[in-house]
């Protein structure tokens, strides 16, 4: 009889076990197929941003609307150009020279004023992005280059902090120009300091930054 329920009891810890691990199998699943959405997910939000970045939506005039015109001060619940763009800031490149350097920017006229809102510091001379608030930032950089003469092949980085990394794969004597898209979503601390810093492997020849097409950019999600 002890023998018949010790058969009993086991075979009932092998259903058991059978019914934890169809669980777990169950459980496994649902996550996989959850990160799967969530991930689609964001990736169609990052493409549809990057395609109003690429039109100018962002870059040039931000069509953000945030608050009411009891928060803002505005009419309609409209905030004017400069409450807009003070979450954002976009500096164009102003050197067309690939050498190992920390890469030189400047930013362009918008509204009444320039593309580098008040949550930003940038310093002209140290060639530095001062963040003035921490947060979670969305960061992007656009990066063309055009061939000269003969040109020779090489893979050219370039460093934005510690935060962006953008390698562009230059080919030998193609006349196309070559672009280059990167960004990246980081939370970043109050006072950080972004410098972009170029690295261009030896022999590269006859390869120059377009100036007009290559700039970086960001603004604060949250």
């Amino acid at each position: 009889m002890g023998q018949q329920k010790t058969e009993m009891d086991i075979e009932s810890l092998k259903h058991s076990e059978r019914r934890r691990g169809s669980c777990w199998d169950v459980f496994l699943v649902l996550s996989i197929t959850f990160l799967f959405i969530a991930v689609t997910a964001v990736a169609i939000v990052e493409v549809t941003y990057l395609n109003d970045l690429r039109s100018g939506k962002y870059l040039v005039r931000p069509s953000i609307q945030i608050g009411t015109s009891k928060l803002i001060g505005g009419v309609g619940g409209t905030p004017p150009p400069e409450y807009k763009m003070q979450k954002f800031a976009y500096l164009e490149a102003t050197s067309s020279k690939l050498m190992n350097q920390t890469m030189h920017w400047d930013s362009v006229p918008y509204s009444a004023g320039q593309s580098v809102g008040s949550n930003f510091n940038f310093d002209t001379e140290k060639q530095s992005l001062e963040l003035i608030q921490a947060g979670t930032y969305f960061m992007y950089m656009n990066l063309r280059f055009t061939c000269t003469s003969e040109c020779t092949a090489g893979l050219l980085t370039v460093n934005l902090y510690d935060k962006l990394t953008c390698q562009v794969q230059l080919p030998a004597a193609d006349p196309t120009p070559v672009d280059r898209k990167c960004w990246t979503v980081n939370w970043m601390e109050e006072k950080t300091q972004l410098l972009a810093q170029m690295t261009v492997p030896k022999g590269l020849k006859n390869w120059k930054l377009e100036l007009n097409s290559s700039g970086f950019g960001m603004f604060l999600v949250d």
